[in-house]
């Protein structure tokens, strides 16, 4: 792949996906993007060939993905953007996923203990 390949618009159907180092494992990019529950799912998918890279059937879950890649997977269309690159600023606008409320911890309630000093009886 040329630096013109990856200076290259965003494929037409395809959603941009930017990352900010290169290269980054395959199966995180579909966990990552919400494509799959988790990690394991992903290499699942990976495993079993559903997924296409640059239009070819991958089967390697930790395939090194770089800027200009295009992954497809359960009807998905990617296009793997690095951050600060001319191409990262796409003609159609990226939505950012909401990320989940975690709710804080409760203060863990500690017991009380009391240690009795034992004295000398008179």
């Amino acid at each position: 792949m040329t630096n013109q390949d990856i200076l290259a618009p965003i494929p037409e159907g395809f959603t941009a996906v930017v990352i900010s180092r290169e290269p980054v494992e395959l199966y995180k990019v579909l966990k990552f993007e919400g494509l799959v529950g988790s990690g394991g799912e992903a290499k699942t998918a990976v495993a079993e060939g559903l997924v296409l890279l640059n239009g070819e059937v991958e089967t390697q879950k930790r395939k090194k993905i770089v800027a200009g890649d295009t992954i497809e997977f359960g009807g998905e269309k990617l296009f793997i953007v690095l951050a600060g690159s001319s191409a990262a600023a796409p003609s159609k606008p990226i939505v950012d996923k909401p990320r989940p409320v975690v709710p804080p911890r409760p203060p863990v309630k500690r017991a009380a203990i009391t240690i009795a000093k034992r004295g000398k009886k008179a």
